[in-house]
């Protein structure tokens, strides 16, 4: 669909395909690409869940510095509102997405990754905000989404310091999920997202919203928040056939309705 990023749906997977070579820097056009993704993803019903993927290579090796080099404050000013648009475009992509992450996920790479529900290393990738090594600190969520997923401490150790975690270590911090050989990235991603298909649509976008926005909130708004999505949910035609499903002992069928 663009020149950099693709999307290709099978089986009810949607892959959101980086093409960039040779380190699928992410300069403005792939970032826009990027969000233009996540939306068409987002919309189609054909699609159940969504894989993130850089190639057998690398993921995303950062932000185009090249093209950061020269900006001035306010050109920065008026870019990095887009910037967190098109990465926060992915974070609200309304299905399970998976990061599936070979060789490098560096700066802007590892923000994209953190927008995932979960993410999937091969046993080489390494993981990291470098910007303060460039006089700068992460701009498209890194400071935000990271320690909410591994905690302020380790967040600001990564962040303080720039260096790289392997993807054992990001696993032992909970920075990945799960880790498998690099040959076999893209494979476990498709079989993890696999166990979404057929499920109920609307529930899961439902657990998603309920999940991503109560972290933002105190605990009394929490609880509201799913209050409500799991009160609507009733009006579905899929909690009607889970429920008779489960009186019957069969398996239900969902139509995401």
């Amino acid at each position: 669909m663009g020149e950099f990023v693709s999307v290709e749906v099978a089986d009810q997977i949607a892959t959101i395909r980086l093409d960039r070579p040779k380190m699928n820097a992410l300069n403005g056009q792939v970032q826009r690409e990027i969000a233009e993704a996540a939306r068409i993803v987002d919309a189609d019903p054909g699609a159940q869940a969504v894989i993130l993927y850089g190639g057998e290579r690398v993921f995303a090796a950062g932000a185009d510095i090249k093209e950061m080099a020269d900006m001035s404050y306010a050109d920065m000013s008026a870019h990095s509102g887009t910037l967190q648009a098109c990465f926060t475009a992915v974070a609200r992509i309304g299905k399970p997405v998976i990061a599936a992450i070979t060789g490098y996920a560096l700066g802007g790479g590892c923000e994209l990754a953190l927008c995932a529900d979960f993410r999937v290393a091969g046993e080489s990738a390494r993981l990291g905000q470098p910007e303060i090594l460039l006089g700068i600190i992460p701009g498209a969520g890194g400071t935000q989404r990271l320690p909410r997923l591994v905690g302020p401490a380790r967040a600001k150790d990564l962040i303080f310091t720039g260096r790289h975690v392997t993807a054992a270590e990001a696993l032992e911090i909970g920075l990945v999920d799960r880790v498998v050989p690099d040959e076999q990235v893209y494979t476990a991603a498709l079989e993890w997202a696999a166990t979404f298909v057929g499920g109920p649509a609307v529930a899961l976008r439902a657990a998603k919203q309920a999940v991503d926005q109560g972290l933002e909130v105190d605990l009394d708004t929490g609880l509201e928040i799913e209050r409500l999505q799991f009160s609507g949910l009733f009006a579905t035609d899929d909690a009607k056939a889970g429920m008779r499903a489960f009186a019957e002992k069969t398996k239900p069928k969902f139509t995401g309705r």
